[in-house]
């Protein structure tokens, strides 16, 4: 079985200040090592599990900052951008679980450095009316696919915000949050030993339900209520995972952070101005909207 790690940076363990995500100073130079630390914790528990091939996603602003020779060398590394899958690049290689690794919580949550896609631009995203943060809109991307999230880490907010949309993942707390740029976190040793159990838990789930077919699966074309999520089936009748799916057209509603941000982003003509900052359009999948929503993202760099 082929598992995908998508590894993100300001839910690490020990990662609480903007210095420490952005690359030209040495506290990234530290950060991006812990990174890679946790991502090879749970390159090891899927390997643990029995996966049979590991892609570990690099997931953090210009998409490469893990340094290669630190990494797992049983895992294939997915770094560089542009990218149309973006952060849940990998996901149409054929894999069936994903693991989301140092993630956090959405824009105007109360997460640590919280924020979505880019903190300069968006200041909520709405899919199908329903805010969502990254983790959110990949789980949603992954589902298109088939493939859920059996396991996700980060701080206390961003598994509150997340437990909803995939029930039946493992979430590991590297931290707690007590404000945007403050809390208290393990060691990263700790963190790891945590990352590497807990990703071993959520690849033998989705192992069992890739080699069990189930005899009861829950219907895959709405969005789980709060509980819902898991599947029954098998000899021992065991939980197993279900993706996140957005079906049919997917309606987006983004509010910028600034009315002049609204005005470049509707030169383009598929958008449309809802109020000063409010602006939405809609797109026929999920990964049509992913990739949308990047180009303006990428658009946003003409006001800095």
């Amino acid at each position: 079985m082929k598992v995908l790690i998508s590894t993100d940076i300001e839910g690490v363990a020990g990662v609480f200040h903007p210095e420490q995500v952005r690359a030209g100073n040495p506290e990234y130079e530290r950060a991006r090592r812990l990174m890679a630390n946790e991502a090879n914790a749970a390159i090891a528990g899927a390997f643990d599990a029995g996966a049979s091939e590991v892609l570990v996603n690099d997931s953090h602003g210009g998409f490469r900052n893990m340094p290669p020779d630190l990494l797992d060398p049983r895992a294939q590394a997915i770094m560089g951008k542009p990218r149309y899958l973006s952060m849940m690049s990998g996901v149409d290689e054929g894999v069936s679980a994903v693991c989301m690794i140092g993630y956090h919580s959405r824009a105007q949550g109360r997460g640590i450095l919280a924020h979505t896609i880019n903190g300069f631009a968006f200041t909520r995203v709405f899919l199908n009316e329903r805010e969502l943060g990254e983790a959110g809109i990949y789980g949603a991307l992954a589902g298109e696919y088939g493939v859920p999230v059996v396991m996700a880490s980060g701080d206390d907010v961003f598994i509150e915000e997340h437990r909803p949309l995939f029930p039946h993942a493992t979430f590991v707390q590297t931290k707690r949050a007590t404000g945007q740029n403050s809390g208290i976190s393990l060691s990263p040793t700790q963190a790891c030993e945590a990352i590497r159990a807990g990703a071993a838990a959520g690849v033998a789930a989705a192992l069992l339900q890739h080699n069990t077919a189930p005899t009861l699966v829950a219907s895959r074309t709405a969005l789980p209520p709060e509980g819902a999520g898991l599947a029954w089936g098998g000899p021992a009748q065991r939980p197993t995972p279900l993706p996140f799916v957005l079906s049919g057209t997917i309606a987006v509603r983004i509010q910028t952070q600034s009315p002049a941000l609204a005005d470049l982003f509707c030169q383009w003509p598929a958008l449309t101005r809802l109020d000063g900052n409010m602006i939405s359009f809609e797109a026929p999948t999920v990964e049509a909207a992913v990739r949308m929503i990047n180009c303006l993202s990428a658009m946003s760099t003409m006001l800095r």
